[in-house]
């Protein structure tokens, strides 16, 4: 019982003087207060009987509280003196013999429930004397705060105090202490502050007196009184208003909060996220686990070693008392009973988190790691759960929130979700897992991969101070990620964009520029975006330039079947990466054509992908590579790829040097043969021909503009003489390093035509041209008049894929068989046949001549002859 007496009966309790006390009216001002006599046995006689309480004695009456007073017995009053009335504004202002109008009402709540806080319901045997405080009951039941004023009758009788309240039932507890031979209302637990008692013990009859030189302030709600405690100078942080308000208002609670030396346990990234503003569920997660509910407030004089308490949130904390201290599980108690409105306060020397209980997601980091943006992202595709849980394992590269503002990613719907899920890698991986050129896999999962992951391709750069990271192209902010538990989070300077389709991908390269161009212009563009799980080899601008006559003929309007199966033969039908090329574990690839590409190696470690058609040599070298798609993946390549199921004629190839007239006559003279890549016909004059393949000198159409095109078309004989001139049989393998051209092109290089076999001036020459530039050919040994109707230049050339050789070469004049007059033809015979003569001749002559002087000489003999004896 807070009364000594039931409150029901102390209406009936009237003394005879506490009868003759009058009420005055609340504008009324006091009487002068009587002298204390022996007849004086109340609290309002004493107060009345001495001039430092005048003030107290008006505000007692303004608050209906002279009849409380009377009625308790055995009280005690802790009454501020006029004097520190006066300093404080609430009571001073009160207090004034003109009350404000605004402060006139019938209740006074504020005023009265301060009041109370200055009453005991017992008398007080002596002053404290201990530095050590005591502990008082006071008549001050706090509540929550009423409704505004209000002139309406108070709603119980203004002289009783009403039980009940924030704290369980039991009224506010005031300390008192000594210090330095003084005593001190209203101390901390460790009897530091309060108001000193100014004035001596009075006994008033019915009660106590004990003048002080302050006015006792109620204690304040938990949450106004832990912003109070320098101690507690983190949970202040970390508190959002909504929690504040929570600790305001909640009854009878009991708070075991850690100081600031408490949180150093955690990581640094962790208490920025409490601080932040996306911490609010969390923060009052942890004032729950510090929290403790019961019907009454745990003050620490009501603790029992070994009890258990029961938490906000479901645990459960054990009290650990013993003479030394008090400990609530492993945390001290440092500062116990903080007292406020509405429970107590104890600061605790460490966290009372239970292992595992505060989940601090990767979410969590990210808002504190300022991706606040990258998380709001997150969340609106339904990809939250990627990172609040802590059980899955992935390494993060999350962009902060003034990296994304100078990007512009996807707004929504599955471009978003496809953006978002290639910043995650799943597994843990620290620095050291990377190596430079590998691929990792995002959690991307491509339904252009058939279902497979997305990679991101990883940067490392050796440095004295360490590892430099790129993801993709972004650099890594902060040196060293963030590793907690299961999740790694690098911050990275720049969002990583998925790789987008094939030719989107490849567009930005210059060098792709022809194989884009003839993919785009085709009926198969679409395909080649969208084809699942494709590796693509693109030629270089280069590789299109070296096949010459081929390449214009595939990208003629007239070629689009041949193109396209150009094109899907670079198109192989699953997803290979340079390692997996490289490594010689697979030797051929089917590509979308239909037939197989095949992977070779040169002694040099270099790796050629061949065609299944073409000609023998024609391949490419793997260049640069890995460049990411969509669907698979781009490697760059030095030549074109020609599947066997694409056939380039001599025709094809004549057709697209712009030699349609020298198609039609070889058609007319009967050589189509030659066009379309068979063999002679049997019987005709070239069936004894023999060639692994034959190369067609083709002048332009307009090389013919100065011919009788009606004579020759006339002239049959005349015509197979002019195709057979520009006709070259060629072997079954051109030497040379190019092997896309038919013929070697050098300087001075000879090659018979089929009109060799019949013609002494069959044969051509090949000379580098005067400008240092390309080449001319010309039949060999021929005199042209002018010098010009004999020779031409190259213009271009394209291999044919029929046979082992062969193509066309490609000339601006036309090469005349050269048909030599009668002088040329006849003269030099005749002019050696009579020098011949001549020389003959001549030498006869001199050889007579020569014997008619010998004949002609004087002979001498002696006379009479010459015997035998003459000669001894």
């Amino acid at each position: 019982m807070l009364f000594r007496l039931p409150i029901a009966l102390l209406g009936l309790i009237i003394t005879s003087n506490a009868a003759q006390v009058t009420q005055h009216p609340l504008t009324d001002p006091l009487p002068p207060p009587p002298s204390v006599t022996a007849q004086s046995i109340t609290l309002i006689d004493a107060l009345s009987a001495d001039g430092n309480y005048t003030r107290l004695l008006r505000l007692l009456q303004r608050t209906r509280l002279v009849p409380t007073l009377n009625r308790l017995n055995h009280s005690t009053i802790f009454a501020p003196t006029n004097d520190a009335i006066e300093k404080h504004t609430l009571w001073s202002t009160a207090s004034h013999e003109i009350y404000p109008q605004q402060l006139a009402d019938n209740i006074q709540e504020e005023l009265r429930q301060q009041l109370l806080y200055h009453l005991l319901n017992y008398s007080i045997e002596e002053l404290p004397r201990s530095h050590q405080p005591v502990v008082y009951k006071t008549l001050h039941f706090p509540r929550v705060a009423l409704d505004p004023p209000t002139r309406a009758p108070p709603p119980n009788p203004p002289w009783l105090p009403v039980p009940g309240g924030t704290l369980g039932g039991e009224p506010q507890r005031l300390r008192g202490a000594s210090r330095q031979d003084t005593s001190w209302l209203g101390t901390d637990y460790a009897g530091n502050g309060g108001v000193e008692i100014v004035r001596p013990m009075v006994d008033g009859g019915n009660g106590v007196l004990v003048g002080i030189g302050g006015i006792l302030e109620p204690p304040g709600n938990l949450s106004h009184i832990l912003l109070q405690h320098a101690s507690l100078s983190y949970f202040q942080r970390i508190l959002s208003d909504s929690v504040k308000h929570e600790l305001a208002n909640t009854s009878a609670l009991t708070l075991f909060l850690p100081q600031d030396s408490a949180w150093d346990g955690l990581h640094e990234v962790e208490k920025l996220y409490l601080e932040s503003d996306f911490a609010e569920d969390d923060v009052r997660k942890i004032v729950k686990m510090h929290s403790v509910l019961k019907h009454r407030v745990q003050y620490l004089d009501t603790f029992k070693n070994a009890e258990k308490l029961k938490t906000a949130n479901g645990n459960e904390l054990t009290l650990y008392v013993s003479e030394s201290g008090t400990n609530i599980s492993s945390a001290a108690i440092i500062q116990p009973d903080i007292y406020a409105s509405n429970g107590v306060l104890h600061v605790v020397s460490s966290l009372l988190i239970p292992p595992g209980e505060l989940q601090l997601t990767p979410e969590k980091y990210l808002l504190a790691l300022n991706c606040t943006s990258f998380v709001s992202l997150l969340r609106s595709v339904s990809l939250s759960s990627m990172v609040n849980t802590t059980n899955a394992a992935y390494t993060i590269l999350a962009p902060r929130d003034d990296v994304i503002a100078l990007s512009k990613p996807p707004t929504e719907g599955p471009d978003l979700a496809r953006f978002l899920k290639y910043h995650f890698l799943p597994g843990r991986w620290t620095p050291e897992n990377f190596s430079d050129g590998m691929l990792v896999e995002t959690a991307l999962e491509e339904a252009g991969l058939s279902g497979g992951r997305q990679v991101l391709d990883i940067s490392v750069t050796e440095k004295k101070d360490g590892r430099q990271l790129t993801f993709g192209g972004a650099g890594v902010i902060g040196g060293e990620p963030l590793e907690i538990k299961n999740t790694i989070i690098y911050l990275i300077t720049k969002p990583l964009v998925p790789p987008e389709d094939a030719l989107q991908t490849a567009l930005p390269s210059l060098e792709f520029s022809t194989f884009l161009a003839a993919v785009l212009s085709s009926s198969i563009a679409n395909l080649i975006r969208t084809a699942p799980s494709v590796t693509l080899f693109i030629p270089q601008n280069s590789a299109f330039e070296q096949v010459g006559l081929v390449t214009k003929h595939l990208l003629s309007p007239s070629s689009k079947p041949d193109l396209e199966k150009m094109i899907k033969h670079h198109a192989i039908t699953e997803v290979a990466y340079l390692t997996a090329i490289a490594n010689g574990t697979r030797k051929t690839y089917p590509t979308l054509e239909g037939s197989d590409v095949h992977i070779g190696w040169a002694d040099n470690g270099s790796v050629y992908i061949s065609p299944s058609g073409g000609w023998d040599g024609l391949r490419g070298k793997l260049g640069a590579g890995n460049i990411l798609t969509r669907t698979g993946v781009i490697h760059g390549i030095s030549g074109i790829l020609l599947p066997r199921s694409l056939e380039i004629s001599i025709q094809k190839l004549a057709y697209a040097a712009e030699a349609t007239t020298m198609v039609n006559l070889a058609t007319k003279a009967g050589m189509g043969w030659v066009l379309n890549g068979t063999a002679p016909p049997e019987g005709s004059e070239w069936a004894k021909a023999k060639a692994a393949g034959w190369t067609l000198l083709c002048p332009t159409d307009a090389s013919f503009k100065g011919v009788n095109m009606t004579l020759l078309w006339d002239d049959i004989p005349g015509m197979r003489r002019l195709v057979s001139q520009h006709l070259v049989p060629a072997s079954s393998s051109t030497p040379g390093a190019d092997v896309s051209r038919p013929l070697v092109f050098e300087d001075k290089i000879t090659y018979s035509t089929l009109l060799s076999q019949s013609s002494f001036y069959g044969d051509i020459i090949f000379r580098a041209a005067d400008t240092g530039t390309g080449y001319t050919v010309r039949v060999k040994d021929a005199r042209g008049t002018d010098g010009e109707a004999d020779w031409a230049n190259v213009l271009a050339w394209g291999r044919s894929t029929q046979g082992k050789a062969g193509g066309v070469v490609q000339i601006d004049r036309l090469l005349v068989p050269y048909e030599p007059g009668w002088l040329a033809e006849y003269g030099q015979p005749l002019a050696v046949g009579v020098v011949g003569v001549v020389l003959m001749g001549g030498f006869f002559w001199a050889v007579a001549w020569l014997w008619g002087q010998e004949s002609g000489e004087a002979t001498y003999e002696p006379v009479g002859g010459f015997d035998r004896e003459d000669d001894d």
